[in-house]
């Protein structure tokens, strides 16, 4: 026996605020760290000022304009995804009625009308235009970080610890973390649009989803291999 209305339509609402508890509980961790654990982000954070600081010592740029050129491609690519998602949303807008006749066969579908199956698909159509202007944001700012890269002095005629080349390094540095936290918010949006898809079904499977894809995002934050590596190097460089 299905839900009645009324109780379908609280149920929708607990599954879209928990979404967002999830997804902004999700943000903090990885900023804050998780269990005395500092995430991945946070390590590739310091790789980046790393790299600008040994980029300063380097004569010839041409490995650091071709990672840009590398990071600005992929930001590309994402944004042009999130833009031809969003045609999709408009698409699947214009033949609502026929999809929902379709899901209609489906067991797990929940109470719900074509009205709020559109506002469905409004809100997975915020979710893509969320995520590509976050891709077009980080697009533009690592081409900044490019002009920077430009306008860092050599550290080997001034030496590291000139005032000029220190600031000039953090300038490049905070720009491209910057512009990698903009990328990794619009991946985030990319990510959990994919729990969103379970609304679509019911709004339970709907907080299953979103709670699987913020498990399997920790994981790769917080206990992962890749994060591993990078701590192992960290801990052998501090040595």
């Amino acid at each position: 026996m299905q839900a009645a209305p009324n109780t379908s339509y609280w149920l929708d609402a607990l599954a879209l605020v928990y979404f967002f508890i999830v997804w902004m509980l999700y943000s903090h961790t990885t900023a804050n760290g998780f269990a005395g654990r500092k995430s991945l982000t946070y390590e590739m954070n310091q790789a980046r000022r790393q790299w600008m600081a040994t980029m300063s010592t380097r004569e010839l740029r041409m490995i650091d304009t071709s990672i840009m050129i590398g990071l600005q491609q992929g930001t590309g690519f994402f944004a042009s995804t999130s833009i031809l998602a969003i045609g999709g949303c408009f698409g699947l807008l214009n033949s609502s009625g026929r999809v929902l006749t379709l899901f209609h066969d489906l067991p797990l579908l929940g109470e719900t009308t074509q009205q709020l199956f559109e506002t469905k698909i409004l809100g997975l159509l915020v979710l893509f235009a969320y995520a590509f202007f976050k891709f077009a944001w980080s697009y533009r700012l690592f081409n900044y970080c490019s002009i920077l890269i430009g306008g860092v002095p050599m550290a080997r005629d001034k030496g590291p610890d000139d005032p000029q080349v220190i600031a000039s390094v953090n300038r490049a540095a905070g720009i491209n973390i910057q512009a990698g936290e903009h990328f990794n918010s619009g991946l985030r949006g990319i990510f959990f649009s994919i729990g969103y898809l379970g609304w679509f079904l019911h709004p339970l499977l709907f907080m299953i989803t979103t709670t699987l894809v913020a498990i399997v995002l920790l994981r790769r934050q917080f206990f992962s291999t890749a994060r591993a590596v990078l701590m192992q190097n960290s801990v052998t460089t501090d040595s």
